[in-house]
């Protein structure tokens, strides 16, 4: 069994010697550290960093260590986010009629691929309940529309507290949430079929062939109340061409669907991404 390790992220305004007070506290408390990743923004005068050490021998007590964290954090002018590396999220799927992001994911969750439990999917259509029951994963569908969109959305927002969700991966669940649902509920994962910011919205896979583009793409991406702007947190990409009808791009597109929505998941998973100014620095 794996030993439990601690993840830093920290974000503070760009100075000498950080690198050293970060690392030097968790040499202090006799951290082995395991990562040690540094970025620094010389735009935004920005330092970021993701450092991860062992639990095991620290000599700061596990429910202190946020405390501790938080105390530099302000001493050096920054924030900063702990986790440790036994939590595992507990994640509701979102999905409509298309099963092939859904499948991926809960075949990797059963391989132990994904630090993660999905004992919740939420679907607007009942075509993929059968599916969930293979996977023995409970499949709520509730009807959502232009008419019932608020009351939908109530007894979703019920629902993922009933179950206590943490994460939302939307794994083409062809609805767009209304800003007040991402007030109340915003840790969301979505993956869009295009190489954005290129052919935003509906039917990108139609508009690209239109364009006789050589090459597509999937893109997975925190939401936001900007519909597909969210930070970015993996793209994946497909190869075109001129023999290519739009069958042919909807096909290869759900390889680069399923590659980049798991491709983000873990990285979301394993601490790698941190979010700054509308953008992700990915530590991988």
């Amino acid at each position: 069994m794996a030993l439990t390790s601690v993840v830093l992220q920290f974000i503070c305004p760009d100075r000498s010697g950080l690198v050293s007070e970060l690392s030097g506290w968790i040499a202090k408390n006799n951290g082995n550290i395991r990562h040690a990743d540094h970025h620094t923004d010389e735009g935004a005068g920005l330092f970021l960093s993701r450092l991860e050490w062992d639990l095991q021998g620290f000599n700061v007590p596990r429910l202190s260590i946020k405390k501790e964290i938080d105390d530099l954090a302000s001493f050096l002018g920054g924030t900063a986010k702990v986790y440790f590396s036994d939590e595992h999220p507990r994640v509701a799927i979102f999905v409509s009629r298309q099963s092939h992001c859904l499948v991926d994911l809960l075949w990797r969750v059963n391989n132990q691929e994904m630090n993660m439990s999905v004992p919740l999917i939420i679907s607007n259509h009942k075509d993929l309940e059968k599916i969930c029951r293979q996977f023995c994963v409970d499949f709520k569908f509730i009807s959502i529309n232009k008419e019932n969109k608020l009351e939908s959305e109530k007894i979703i927002l019920d629902t993922l507290f009933d179950y206590k969700i943490d994460l939302i991966v939307l794994a083409k669940y062809m609805q767009i949430l209304s800003g007040e649902f991402l007030k109340l509920f915003p840790n969301i994962i979505n993956i869009h079929h295009s190489f954005l910011p290129a052919f935003k919205g509906a039917k990108p896979y139609h508009r690209a062939w239109q364009r006789g583009v050589k090459l597509i793409g999937a893109t997975a991406h925190y939401v936001t109340e900007d519909l597909d702007d969210g930070p970015i947190i993996a793209q994946t990409i497909a190869h075109i061409s001129h023999r290519d009808e739009v069958e042919d791009l909807i096909r290869k597109g759900r390889d680069t669907e399923r590659m980049a929505l798991s491709q983000a998941l873990r990285l979301h998973l394993c601490r790698q991404v941190i979010i700054y100014q509308g953008r992700t620095a990915i530590f991988a």
